[in-house]
């Protein structure tokens, strides 16, 4: 084996290794996250409805309000708002 085939399965081998410590870091963030969730569950919030928050606070400010005016309007097209009415 040559010094270079060393060097590039050393290489290897550390990114491996690397993937590994941060999966399982990953793994450890998803239960913590799991866990302040149920916290928040048995303090009476809508979990559900939390997620969404979260996922809704990571998407920029004009694209959410975008995606909430085109959401409304096809609400309102299938009567699905209040004072609307399903068109045919």
């Amino acid at each position: 084996m040559t010094a270079q085939d060393t060097v590039a399965r050393d290489r290897l081998r550390a990114f491996i290794e690397r993937i590994e410590r941060l999966e399982e870091e990953k793994a450890s963030i998803a239960d913590d996250i799991k866990e302040v969730y149920g916290e928040a569950r048995a303090n009476g919030f809508d979990v559900k409805a939390m997620r969404k928050i979260v996922a809704l606070r990571k998407v920029d400010p004009v694209e959410r309000m975008e995606m909430e005016a085109v959401l409304d309007l096809y609400m309102n097209e299938l009567g699905m708002k209040p004072g609307s009415e399903e068109r045919q």
